[in-house]
């Protein structure tokens, strides 16, 4: 059985790596693995092996989701089954925990991160959060005196130690503001690919894609649909008068109008969703458009940020405040 994937790809600025033929683009459309409370392993490889039947090519993890292993296994899986043809068809993403964000912790990190997943690259690596923790710290909740300020310059030196080596294609960041994004530069040899955010009509981030985009650096947008129900969530995105209005409107799902709008940004989104009817929902969004006057309502939508990452604030920690740690943009 095979099955084409109609989503379009962007072209992602790579510099030469040591791995023959790279792909330099990233799929428009992924499936996220972040899922609360954690998904079941059964349950989570059966989603992702649907959502290859369906189309899907991008795929996003992270040490912390857990579900590493479980999508090691699906994918192997499509391969024995001839979902598709080979690993390269594939695009895998993956995030480096906290707790290993130190220099001599991340080949380690990312040799364990391909051991999960039974691969022998990745295409994208990023550095998960902005800040660390002390080595050790694998809880999600974990306590506040752990946190440290992450040493940025030998960090990423690390990460691209991590390309050199051919462990994965790209490398990049998650959660960093333009002036995080502007330290790293000042020492990086190679930039960022990617800094995946949360971006939504609720929160646009019109600053950070406009330095992105002069940077020639992706953003990959989580919590597309805002998340409703997680920790790190809201459910302002699913209840949005506007967005709904415009749904209605085009005979469309409030999700697909979401997906869209952020496809006509020109930035790759992921989308967890372990439904088949969902995810087949949120790949119909390349046909058709928003006009013009409907793209106008969302820019006129009230912007506040969902995912505060309130936990990482504290008064001896390396972020103070909400304002520091997120440089304003709140």
């Amino acid at each position: 059985m095979e099955n084409i994937s109609n989503i379009p790809e962007l072209a992602l600025t790579v510099v030469p790596s040591s791995i023959a033929s790279d792909k330099s683009s990233i799929p428009v459309l992924g499936l996220g693995t972040a899922a609360y409370p954690f998904a079941a392993p059964e349950a989570a490889k059966e989603a992702i092996l649907t959502a290859i039947q369906v189309g899907y090519r991008h795929f996003d993890t992270a040490a912390v989701y857990q579900t590493e292993p479980v999508l090691g296994e699906a994918i192997a899986e499509a391969l024995s089954l001839g979902l598709v043809k080979s690993r390269d068809e594939l695009f895998v993403t993956s995030k480096l925990w906290f707790a290993d964000a130190h220099h001599h912790l991340v080949l380690p990190a990312i040799h364990k991160t391909l051991k999960n997943l039974g691969l022998e690259y990745l295409d994208l690596y990023l550095i998960h959060f902005p800040g660390s923790l002390e080595p050790g710290n694998y809880d999600i909740h974990f306590k506040k005196e752990h946190l440290l300020p992450m040493d940025f310059k030998s960090v990423w030196e690390a990460m691209e130690e991590c390309q050199k080596l051919g462990l994965t294609k790209a490398i990049g960041v998650s959660n960093f503001s333009c002036k995080k994004i502007e330290i790293l530069l000042s020492t990086a040899k190679i930039p960022p690919a990617v800094n995946q955010v949360e971006m939504n009509p609720l929160w646009q981030q019109k600053k950070l894609r406009e330095f992105c985009e002069r940077k020639g650096i992706i953003i990959t947008a989580f919590s597309p649909l805002g998340a409703k129900g997680t920790p790190w969530g809201t459910n302002g995105v699913m209840e949005c008068e506007t967005l709904k209005q415009i749904a209605e409107a085009k005979r469309k799902t409030l999700a697909q109008v979401c997906l869209r709008w952020a496809y006509e940004q020109g930035v790759s989104v992921v989308v967890k969703s372990f439904n088949k009817e969902r995810m087949k929902e949120n790949m119909d969004i390349f046909e058709w458009e928003l006009l013009p006057e409907e793209v106008d309502k969302i820019n006129q939508i009230p912007q506040k940020r969902g995912f505060q990452a309130s936990e990482f604030v504290s008064d001896n920690g390396p972020f103070k405040s909400l304002e520091e740690l997120w440089d304003g943009d709140i």
